[in-house]
């Protein structure tokens, strides 16, 4: 296996609501998709070798201290060395602007804190996935990249440039309070040519702020709590309102391993999810956007309409096919590298009942329902009722054959549950018997085909005898109680089967046919923090505090968190993911509630 040049955990993120780049501790951007989140990347070095494109910047110290931290309440991010040379500090980010069609820039300052030194540069654009032969070329004092049937990217800068083996590079000396600036962005973009970013920096710092004084979150843990939320918010795009699972595609679940999926797509459920997340904390317009991205989708849909696909492109488009790109070498020899999904043409029947959570939620926070879209959900709701009992590929989005899972029985227990709960509260019309008899049929179900008697507890498959971490949103839905005999039982069965030293993982692999991929996985970080959430609505209180410190502890310097950790609670699979953060942040409100001695009020 290569050695790992640049851990995932050694990245923090910046990005513009429209695209994000990765930069590591060491000053590299390795990763960068333009000019959209799902488009082809342009330094892709963190899936490969650097010559699969990159932007270094860094001083020609030996022997200093790196560190990374975002400007406060912001998703600016600062990248400093410190040695007995002197410090200095980049500062990176993309400008937020009002116009969500503008094409991204991506801005670099370098500052010479004290003392000086000398400084290289190197802007290595592979456009593609590094499958395109990039050219770079002089235009005047700045450096352009081009490659056919690609766009154009252009490099300028306040110190001098010269192009080398198809590359932008740059030596210069900073003496302390000097700087120099660097701007990416499109050949066609007047503004990358002037780099006059004073203007830039404040309007971006000032939308950052504005946007983190929306938050109503004022517990334990405020800090990471809104790091989450800034994360979630890069996800999200201005222009349609979708929220990607993560920023990156390709990043291993197993170090050399074959699980290496695209997140780079909005999943209905993860979504859904976030804007439970990011509504608690009083972020109302992002569940106001995502209901109209949903409706679109809908509408967008090749089949049946009601028949909601698991995921879709971020523009609400619908196909995402997956292809193998045999050019990278991956992650630590993690191949193969894919991107699209092919989950896409999965059918996983919880997304109905985390959808209609959201919808729920965002009436009881946000707008009305309209009467299209209470119509779309009626025609929704009567497809559960036919299709409850049929199997599928589940959460987890097994490969192998389809399955009855307790957790899409359970979430589409959720559906009936929220659209009865939001047709009563609107006054609403429905056939309320039916689904309230539907409602019923499932609960009874769950309970006489997925309670296992002689294991003592809920079982993950029907009439199984094993477990799955995502069993551990049974109380957080309010299907049990959370202090219910059978399901303190099920916790227990959990914590011995599936948790290590607080890192929960989703399923024991030699238990689970359906998973159908061969090699294993990390921890799971949302079902760690859910197995905290379990633990503190159980009235386990301080054993929740201690192993919710422990998972803080696993989160890289700047608070940001993968998909999964490996044994040594190190990053693993894509970057930043969004159900961590949300799961985080649902973990630490409630537990902050019980710590407080608050009382806690019924919540969906």
């Amino acid at each position: 296996m290569s050695k790992i040049k640049r851990p995932i955990e050694d990245h923090g993120i910046i990005g513009d609501l429209r695209t994000c780049a990765l930069i590591a501790n060491d000053g590299t951007i390795d990763y960068l998709c333009w000019p959209e989140l799902d488009s082809p990347s342009v330094f892709a070095a963190l899936l490969d070798s650097d010559d699969a494109g990159l932007f270094s910047l860094a001083p020609e110290w030996k022997g200093v201290r790196r560190q990374q931290l975002y400007l406060p309440d912001t998703n600016i991010l600062q990248t400093r060395w410190l040695g007995a040379d002197g410090v200095a500090e980049i500062t990176d980010y993309m400008p937020i602007c009002d116009d969500s069609k503008k094409l991204p820039r991506l801005i670099r300052r370098i500052k010479m804190v004290r003392g000086s030194a000398w400084f290289t540069m190197r802007c290595a654009p592979r456009h593609d996935y590094a499958r395109a032969d990039t050219r770079a070329e002089a235009a005047g004092s700045c450096v352009d990249f081009l490659a056919e049937n690609q766009p154009g990217l252009r490099l300028a800068a306040t110190v001098p440039l010269t192009c080398e083996a198809h590359a932008a590079t740059a030596r210069f000396e900073l003496k302390a309070g000097e700087h120099a600036e660097f701007e990416l962005g499109s050949v066609e973009d007047a503004h990358v040519e002037a780099v006059a970013t004073e203007t830039c920096f404040e309007e971006t710092i000032n939308y950052w702020r504005r946007w983190s004084k929306k938050s109503n979150y004022t517990g334990r843990w405020q800090e990471m709590v809104q790091r989450s939320a800034l994360a979630l918010k890069l996800l999200t795009s201005s222009q349609h309102g979708s929220i990607a699972a993560a920023a990156t595609f390709g990043l291993p679940e197993e170090l050399g391993g074959v699980r290496n999926w695209d997140y780079r797509a909005s999943w209905i459920r993860d979504a859904s999810f976030s804007m439970y997340a990011l509504m608690r904390l009083g972020y109302v317009d992002e569940a106001k956007h995502f209901t109209h991205w949903v409706g679109r989708c809908v509408e967008n849909s090749h089949h049946d309409e009601m028949r909601l696909q698991v995921m879709y492109r971020l523009d609400s488009g619908t196909e995402l096919h997956e292809i193998e790109l045999l050019n990278l070498s991956g992650y630590a020899d993690s191949r193969p590298v894919r991107i699209g999904n092919d989950a896409w043409q999965q059918t996983q029947l919880d997304i109905y009942g985390e959808l209609m959570d959201a919808v729920y939620l965002a009436n009881k926070y946000g707008e009305a329902i309209s009467e299209r879209g209470w119509q779309h959900v009626a025609q929704m709701i009567d497809m559960v009722c036919e299709n409850w009992n049929q199997p599928d590929a589940g959460i987890w989005e097994m490969r192998g054959e389809p399955e009855h899972f307790l957790h899409s029985r359970l979430m589409c227990w959720v559906a009936l549950d929220r659209a009865l709960r939001l047709g009563m509260k609107r006054s609403l019309p429905m056939p309320y018997a039916r689904w309230d008899s539907a409602r019923s049929e499932i609960r009874a179900d769950i309970w006489k085909n997925f309670w296992n008697a002689e294991r003592g507890h809920f079982v993950s498959t029907r009439h199984g005898d094993y477990l799955d971490a995502s069993m551990l949103l049974m109380p957080l839905v309010r299907f049990v109680g959370a202090t219910d005999p059978e399901w303190l039982a099920t916790l227990d069965a959990i914590k011995r089967e599936l948790v290590s030293d607080g890192m929960v993982r989703r399923y024991n692999i030699s238990e689970t046919p359906a998973d159908g991929l061969t090699g294993s996985e990390g921890s799971f970080g949302a079902c760690s923090f859910w197995y905290v959430e379990c633990l503190a609505r159980a009235g386990r209180i301080h054993e929740a505090h201690f192993e919710f410190e422990k998972l803080l502890s696993y989160a890289n310097p700047l608070g940001l968190y993968a998909e999964e950790f490996d044994s040594h609670g190190r990053a693993l699979g894509n970057m930043p993911q969004a159900l961590t953060h949300l799961a985080l942040i649902s973990a630490a409100f409630f537990l902050n509630r019980k710590l407080s001695g608050e009382v806690t009020l019924w919540q969906p």
